[in-house]
């Protein structure tokens, strides 16, 4: 086997091994709250028809599953002055999910949001527009770091 082949086949376990490692690293059981943050950057002067269409479409989805116990809480809090464009958002959504097991696995929502929504046209639309009128949008799974141990 030539020294190219041998690094070919080094890759090629290496890649396979990796999907493996990582899945089971993020289905492992876990009492530990995860803690997942939700930025959302509108377009100039649409900050405020977001938050609109945030608090009466997707707030009750997520009060629903704090209820249910999937969700510990959530909250959403906004920068209190500007920062530069690259780096502005206009709220940032924080879910504590049970664990990152719940957070991970697979959720019906949408019997959720039909039983919270029976209009289900005017839903859609409404959630189509708050989608709209974002610039971005990124999620961030956040972890904490014990400063106290060595």
């Amino acid at each position: 086997m030539t020294r190219v082949n041998k690094i070919a086949s080094l890759i090629v376990a290496l890649a396979l091994s990796v999907p493996t490692a990582v899945h089971a690293q993020t289905n492992a059981p876990t009492d530990k709250p995860f803690v997942v943050e939700y930025y959302y950057k509108a377009r100039w002067g649409f900050a405020d028809e977001f938050l609109k269409l945030f608090k009466k479409n997707h707030y009750p989805l997520l009060k629903k599953q704090v209820e249910t116990g999937r969700m510990v809480k959530v909250w959403m809090d906004q920068p209190r002055y500007h920062t530069t464009e690259d780096g502005r958002w206009d709220y940032r959504v924080t879910i504590v999910f049970k664990n990152a097991t719940v957070a991970n696995e697979a959720f019906d929502e949408d019997a959720l949001k039909k039983q919270l929504f029976p209009d289900q046209e005017a839903y859609q639309h409404e959630e189509q527009r708050r989608f709209t009128i974002l610039e971005a949008h990124w999620d961030l799974p956040v972890k904490t770091v014990d400063l106290d141990t060595k």
